[in-house]
């Protein structure tokens, strides 16, 4: 599925099940909330912190893809199309980024 797809896919759900968009300070809670979510997991598999018996049934790929549909009912809300936007903040990356991580020295550990 291509990023415009998505966009419309989550539009029609919002529209059919969903009955309407939240408004965007709600979401962008909720989309805090999400990545909350997908922080805890990733600190208890990946870091230092152990899993509580209530956490052991999260699914990482499900907290991500919480977190993705959140950004795109923004993004329709505010009537950013997505494609565009990444399209141009990764034309942007190459021309500010080009040497910098090469150049990183804590990056050639």
């Amino acid at each position: 599925m291509t990023i415009e797809e998505a966009q419309q896919k989550v539009d029609n759900w919002i529209n059919t099940t969903g009955v309407r968009y939240f408004n965007e300070l709600t979401n962008m809670a909720i989309l805090t909330e999400e990545v909350g979510e997908m922080a805890r997991i990733i600190a208890r598999k990946y870091g230092e912190q152990s899993f509580k018996e209530s956490d052991k049934d999260y699914d990482l790929a499900d907290e991500m893809a919480d977190v993705l549909f959140v950004l795109i009912c923004m993004a329709n809300q505010t009537g950013i199309d997505l494609t565009v936007s990444l399209e141009k903040n990764l034309v942007k990356k190459e021309i500010r980024d080009k040497d910098r991580h090469k150049n990183n020295e804590k990056l050639k550990k």
